[in-house]
């Protein structure tokens, strides 16, 4: 939990002593800079694009293209030929099968529901115009042929040839809106009914074959990827370029200078410097935190550009709606580490705290966002040179003032304190994890320090004072018992306490000044 989204959380415990307003204020530009470098300045390295970053049926549709190359199949497709849809043998076979029905008196209009007669014109319609599917920019994106879309079974209906020929190729709504009047209700259901089986045919057809094609497979890897490094990057980028911006501002406070002196611009670019230097020094001496900045980053990348695939199968995502859903990602990320992997080995009610400020700062970014998006909407961004300056700043600090006001309160509140204080006393088996593992690290330390030791050294130091211990075991008197303790202390070279003043014991006892001295 170390990126900008906890930075001012992390290492931020209020004094309720102190000035409320310094307090929540000191956290502001703490958050407002991590938001400034992070969420936008960074974002240059992820380009957010309308429709995302790889092409669907959907966005083809609108003319919305990520490979040029895509669009130019399109734009280079053949002309529309009504013959080589009208003679193929699958239309032509069609035709034959209807006329044998309508001789045989089993011929229904398919749109009307009425009976043909057996001398009563009929026609052979594309309940989907040809013409409709040929043009299709999502048909020539999936790479399916035209004629074997137009001639499918479902798509060819028998019906009489006003209908038809009134209808040409129009879409069924169309057609509907238009002439809908000539036909009862339940004939208009029914020719609704017929185009829907139509339509979700043709479009189950155009996704399999391009939403399992290797080309998509391999766009969206692609995208994935590049997004996820590109996140990554940013990520750890903001880590660094944070702790050197605090780590300039921690030099400047140290410059002191008074009121009324110039202030030298050498300790002014020195100070710049060192802070430059003990800010990358501090980030690499963090090396664990950069990795888990860059993973992190990565893996919200990665499911962010996933998503918005997704959704653009379904509806156009504007730019805006992509950078939500990857700065939802960032956020989803990292309360899902705490959730699952708990790095910071919290407990359970504070790990809970812990979720609720990543989500809360995400809701900050999700809301700067949108104001930046509002804003670029107003007039204030068409002013030259400031407008995309100010529409940024106008974002950061939205997303600085909400996110910091929240973890403030998520913070001081006497409500979240008390809640999280009764979590943490629900016992987890993690509790039982880190015991375990902290056991097992001074197991290893202790295991360190034995390996140090001389083993001759320790088996003759042993057998001594095995056999100290086996005659002390063995002595039956005091003054055994007395003789075997001053014979083992002169052995292991340890002086009695009183034999610094005199060689004899009862003299020291005599003696009011003497001291006992221990080495």
């Amino acid at each position: 939990m170390d990126n900008y989204i906890l930075a001012a959380a992390q290492d931020y415990f209020p004094d309720e002593y102190e000035n409320i307003f310094s307090s929540i204020f000191r956290q502001y530009e703490k958050v407002i800079i991590q938001s400034i470098i992070t969420s936008f300045g960074l974002d240059f390295l992820i380009k957010d694009h309308l429709g995302g970053d790889v092409d669907t049926i959907h966005n083809a549709r609108k003319g919305i293209y990520h490979r040029d190359d895509y669009k130019q199949t399109y734009d280079n497709r053949c002309d529309y030929d009504s013959d080589i849809y009208h003679k193929d043998t699958r239309y032509i076979e069609k035709n034959k099968r209807i006329s044998e029905q309508k001789k045989n008196g089993k011929l229904y209009d398919a749109y009307t529901g009425d009976k043909i007669a057996r001398n009563d014109r009929t026609d052979l319609d594309h309940v989907i115009a040809a013409k409709e599917i040929h043009d299709d920019r999502g048909r020539v994106l999936a790479g399916l042929n035209g004629v074997d879309l137009a001639n499918s079974d479902e798509n060819l209906q028998a019906t009489n040839p006003h209908t038809n020929r009134t209808k040409k190729v129009q879409p069924m709504y169309e057609f509907l809106n238009r002439y809908g009047n000539e036909y009862t209700v339940e004939q208009r259901l029914n020719m609704q009914k017929k185009d829907t089986i139509a339509r979700k045919t043709y479009e189950a057809k155009l996704a399999t074959a391009y939403y399992t094609s290797p080309a998509f497979a391999k766009d969206v890897s692609l995208a994935a990827g590049k997004v996820g490094v590109g996140m990554g990057i940013r990520q750890l980028f903001g880590f660094v370029f944070t702790e050197i911006w605090f780590s300039i501002k921690e030099e400047f406070n140290r410059l002191n200078v008074k009121p009324g002196l110039d202030m030298d611009m050498g300790d002014f670019f020195k100070s710049i410097g060192n802070g430059i230097k003990r800010g990358f020094n501090s980030s690499k001496e963090k090396y664990h935190e950069l990795f888990s900045q860059f993973a992190n980053g990565a893996t919200a990348g990665v499911f962010s550009s996933l998503t918005t695939t997704l959704c653009n199968i379904f509806f156009t995502a504007a730019t805006n709606t992509v950078r939500i859903i990857r700065q939802s990602f960032a956020s989803l990320v990292e309360a899902t580490k705490i959730l699952l992997i708990n790095p910071q080995n919290y407990p359970f009610g504070e790990r809970m705290r812990a979720v609720v400020k990543v989500l809360a700062t995400g809701a900050g970014v999700v809301l700067g966002t949108i104001v930046s998006e509002a804003i670029g909407k107003t007039p204030i961004a068409t002013i030259p040179c400031i407008g995309n300056t100010v529409q940024t700043f106008c974002g950061a600090l939205c997303t600085g003032v909400v996110s910091c006001t929240l973890l403030f309160f998520i913070d001081r509140s006497r409500i979240i304190n008390s809640i999280v204080s009764k979590l943490n006393l629900i016992h987890t088996i993690e509790d039982d994890i880190y015991y375990y593992k902290q056991q097992a690290l001074l197991f290893e330390r202790y295991a360190a320090e034995l390996m140090k030791i001389d083993l001759s050294s320790f088996r003759e130091e042993t057998s001594r004072y095995n056999q100290i211990a086996r005659s002390i075991t063995a002595s039956t008197s005091a003054e055994e018992l007395n003789v075997i303790l001053k014979n083992a202390l002169r052995s292991l070279d340890i002086n009695m306490s009183w034999e610094r003043s005199h060689n004899d014991f009862d003299l020291f006892m005599n003696d009011k000044n003497a001291k006992m001295v221990f080495e």
